[in-house]
């Protein structure tokens, strides 16, 4: 794989690189290198599923010509699983998180940068969305409510399963289809990047960037605040979310006012379904594969589904939701957390 990346750096630089870095691996098959020449460097791909490529590349030449902050794409291999990008830097947006965090509040300056991802987001899916051809999105050109109950099952057999946490399935069946009922009725007439999270947003020279995108398609706004200000990994305190969430609608609501009006109404639905969707990930990626960061972010991920009820927003909405989150708290999580 080194070697075909290799060799498309050499048919664009016209030379070899200097050196090449091979870069840690990700919870996706995709593979990363940082080739240099000279001062000069560009990160090369490597990706069996071609389609997925075609999306990113498809995606990233869109959203740059429309001067959104996304890599520029420098060369693509003839069988289209070998790419080179624009190298953004070492710096994800979790990465300065931790650097500048002061207790459990995030520092002022890492307070801006969300802001400035959120006016970029915003920026993504109303301008981005404009001339953007879904027809090739995987699994499905819209979050639509099979899309939803992917999700939801996703959590109940790989996290649920996997924890040995037992469900009332009935009960469970019941909770998911009010909820996949309340965000069906959102209008999906926006990019939805799917997977907007601080390890997908890199900071460089004070500016933010967005990577991994091909996972998106239509949806509706609210999908991609919950997933940033509900980052499980990265613990953001209750009111500095708020803040970001209020800073983001009244951004909304001086472009967009109809939509800004209503977007609170289902946000929290969106945040539950986008938390348990990333349970199900951390349920795959940790207890089954074993992989460490996915397994530090169980514990977190369940306090966050928990904060969500009484006396939370979303109160007694969904009780056999909220019945095995705390059941995983308490029966499966506690104790192992206590015992390390």
């Amino acid at each position: 794989m080194q070697e075909q990346v290799e060799s498309l750096f050499k048919e664009y630089a016209g030379v070899a690189p200097d050196r090449v870095e091979a870069l840690p691996l990700s919870g996706s098959a995709r593979r990363y290198w940082r080739l240099w020449q000279g001062e000069n460097s560009c990160i090369g791909v490597y990706n069996e599923d071609t389609r997925e490529n075609e999306l990113f590349l498809d995606f990233s030449r869109h959203f740059h010509g429309k001067g959104l902050h996304v890599p520029e794409i420098y060369q693509v291999a003839p069988d289209r699983k070998v790419y080179l990008q624009q190298d953004l830097g070492k710096d994800m947006l979790l990465d300065v998180v931790e650097r500048e965090r002061s207790g459990q509040n995030l520092s002022e300056h890492t307070m801006e940068l969300y802001k400035k991802a959120l006016d970029e987001l915003l920026r993504f899916q109303l301008e981005g969305t404009v001339g953007l051809d879904y027809s090739n999105c995987l699994p499905r050109p819209e979050f639509d409510a099979r899309c939803m109950y992917w999700d939801l099952n996703y959590f109940k057999y790989c996290f649920l399963k996997l924890a040995n946490v037992g469900a009332d399935e009935n009960k469970l069946e019941d909770d998911f289809e009010r909820l996949v009922g309340h965000l069906s009725k959102v209008s999906t007439e926006s990019f939805m990047f799917r997977d907007f999270q601080s390890r997908n947003i890199m900071v460089l020279d004070d500016e933010v960037y967005f990577i991994d995108y091909q996972g998106g398609r239509k949806g509706a706004l609210q999908y991609d605040v919950a997933s940033l200000l509900y980052d499980a990994i990265v613990r953001m305190p209750g009111g500095q979310r708020e803040e970001l969430l209020d800073y983001y609608l009244d951004r909304l609501l001086e472009i967009c006012p109809e939509r800004g009006k209503v977007f609170r109404k289902t946000f929290y639905h969106f945040v539950l379904v986008r938390l348990l969707q990333a349970l199900g990930a951390f349920g795959l990626r940790g207890l089954y594969e074993g992989k460490q960061h996915f397994l530090d972010s169980i514990l977190p991920g369940i306090r966050a589904v928990l904060e969500l009820f009484a006396p939370g927003p979303l109160a007694d909405d969904y009780p056999e939701i909220r019945r095995v989150a705390e059941l995983a708290f308490q029966k499966y999580f506690v104790p192992l957390s206590t015992e390390c």
